[in-house]
């Protein structure tokens, strides 16, 4: 893509919804534990947001029988960007068709990637208008800090599971505009993982190989915490309220990323993360490629990378 002229239509990862099996659970730990907000509730899903996301919402909450992701969706730069992006998808044939909106936003294109994953593109949004009671003293932040729980700050990214991470990647990239800013490549030749980005953050949504083959299932999303130190006190409060810490916290290699995973009530990984002042502000950027022994050497520190953290996925592999 390096040759062409960028395509800078799409602005970043706007929501995501999660797919839950035990509905009450899963709120009480986003709302109770993480300290977000609740903000609209539409049939089975409930819509929750950050103390500074400027969108009203940016986690739809659905019901339903098996854990993993309903879809995730980007938000473009303009409605002429959106209608550009729409021409391209539909002329891949990868378009499912547009529908009138949802709590939070307006008219959506859905589409699917090579793996199967449902994404949506979007322009039209409402922006937060905190009550009286969440006002905040700075007029530049969307809401009142909570002041509950891990504090939350803001939707970072998502991890996919692909049977096929370069199909994934080219299609985020030949369609979307997304930049490929890192990727593991094994010794075979095969793509094990990528991260891409569409603005300055070092990435909007990784890409990792599902070590099954299946396609479309869900790894984790991520919300961002202000400091590293906030992560520790969330370990701290995982351990007073039981919540299940799979791994963390340790620091990421690749991209850096100060991490916590754990599962929310309804079987989903989640993780909390800091990546410090680290942005890609180069234009030019040349991606960084690791190798699989790079790879092999696990995290820049911290514990050895669990076995799960490599093969457990939502859906459960029988129900996909």
């Amino acid at each position: 893509m390096s040759d062409q002229e960028p395509i800078l239509d799409i602005a970043h990862l706007g929501h995501v919804e999660l797919l839950t099996p035990k509905p009450q659970e899963s709120l009480n730990f986003f709302v109770n534990i993480w300290g977000m907000q609740e903000c609209g509730r539409k049939g089975d899903s409930v819509y929750l947001r950050a103390w500074d996301d400027y969108e009203r919402a940016t986690l739809k909450l659905t019901a339903a029988k098996l854990p993993g992701m309903g879809h995730f969706a980007f938000r473009t730069r303009s409605k002429q960007a959106l209608d550009r992006r729409v021409k391209v998808l539909e002329a891949a044939g990868a378009g499912v068709g547009w529908i009138d909106g949802d709590v939070g936003h307006g008219p959506a294109y859905q589409f699917k990637n090579p793996d199967g994953h449902l994404q949506e593109i979007y322009y039209e949004t409402e922006w937060y208008q905190a009550p009286a009671e969440l006002k905040p003293a700075l007029k530049n932040q969307a809401q009142k800090f909570p002041g509950r729980g891990v504090n939350v700050r803001r939707l970072d990214h998502l991890n996919l599971l692909a049977a096929d991470v370069t199909a994934t990647r080219e299609f985020m990239e030949q369609k979307l505009g997304m930049r490929l800013t890192e990727q593991i490549v094994l010794d075979s030749g095969i793509e094990a993982g990528a991260w891409v980005t569409a603005n300055n953050k070092s990435y909007d949504v990784a890409i990792a190989r599902d070590h099954t083959g299946t396609r479309g299932r869900f790894h984790h999303f991520t919300y961002a915490t202000d400091t590293r130190e906030e992560i520790l006190r969330a370990a701290d409060i995982y351990l007073e309220n039981g919540v299940f810490i799979e791994t963390g916290p340790h620091k990421h290699a690749i991209q850096q990323t100060f991490f916590l995973y754990a599962y929310e009530p309804g079987g989903n990984r989640v993780e909390i993360a800091n990546a410090g002042s680290r942005l890609i502000l180069a234009p030019d950027w040349k991606t960084i490629r690791w190798t699989e022994t790079e790879r092999k050497k696990g995290q820049a520190w911290g514990l050895k990378t669990v076995e799960t953290f490599h093969t457990y996925g939502t859906p459960p592999v029988e129900h996909k």
